[in-house]
């Protein structure tokens, strides 16, 4: 009785912690619509996108039957991840200027897929029972999961050194907080280990990115009115200039 309800209540949790997690894999859509109507990446890093693409498609081997049994909600929410982030790397691809940059990501996403390749094919040839294929591939997917929770270390290591957050998408942050907690209480209905430990670690590094929200979103404002500002300035004094080179002769003239 009390574990049909333990299971019952992970499975409400797995659903919602599936709901949770694609708004976090949707919430970098602003970012591509704004890179989309610039036609440029600007300062943004594919590597939050690149570190998500790998720990999706490792997550999806963990919760394969043949690896870790009844794991349906890991697979159905991280095939998913998979192919969303596989659409943002191309978007990010068309409209990246630095050919070099975009050949690296290029081939970063084939050794990705190399890897998981033969992860896969690994596992399911030398390894022979479900329990010591869910600690392989768990290990695994430990490690990668605190890559794709931590990759937006090098932007708030951007936005500490700029004292803006406008190249840090706010939203994913707080996704990345509300996916990580929900997966956390997931993995203790029963214990999982390899799903605890690195969604609640990502829940720290997501509280971190909200605190530096926090602190420099004034400043950040602050940044944006003064570009404005230098650019209507810009604009004003090209004005200026052309009114400048105007004949005087040919001023007074009518037309």
């Amino acid at each position: 009785m009390v574990s049909h309800l333990v299971n019952t209540i992970r499975n409400v949790v797995g659903i919602t912690g599936n709901v949770i997690s694609l708004f976090l894999f949707l919430s970098p859509v602003p970012t591509f619509v704004r890179i989309w109507k610039k036609g440029s990446v600007e300062q943004f890093s594919p590597t939050p996108y690149l570190a998500t693409l790998i720990n999706c498609m490792v997550w999806v081997i963990y919760g394969l039957p043949m690896v870790h049994p009844n794991s349906t909600l890991v697979v159905t929410i991280n095939g998913t991840g998979t192919a969303i982030e596989f659409m943002y790397i191309s978007l990010f691809l068309i409209f990246c200027p630095d050919k070099k940059k975009g050949l690296k990501v290029l081939l970063i996403v084939l050794v990705e897929l190399i890897f998981i390749a033969l992860v896969t094919a690994l596992v399911l040839t030398l390894v022979h029972t479900t329990e010591r294929r869910s600690m392989v591939v768990g290990i695994i997917a430990v490690l990668f999961n605190i890559t794709m929770y931590a990759s937006p270390l090098s932007v708030m290591r951007l936005v500490i050194s700029t004292k803006s957050v406008e190249y840090m998408p706010f939203f994913l942050s707080l996704a990345s907080l509300g996916n990580g907690v929900i997966w956390t209480t997931y993995a203790f209905l029963p214990l999982d280990p390899f799903i605890a430990v690195p969604n609640g670690l990502g829940t720290l590094f997501s509280l971190a990115q909200l605190l530096l929200y926090a602190i420099y979103y004034k400043s950040t404002k602050r940044i944006i009115a003064a570009r404005k500002e230098t650019k209507m300035e810009l604009n004003l004094s090209e004005v200026v200039v052309v009114s400048g080179d105007i004949d005087p002769k040919k001023a007074g003239r009518a037309p």
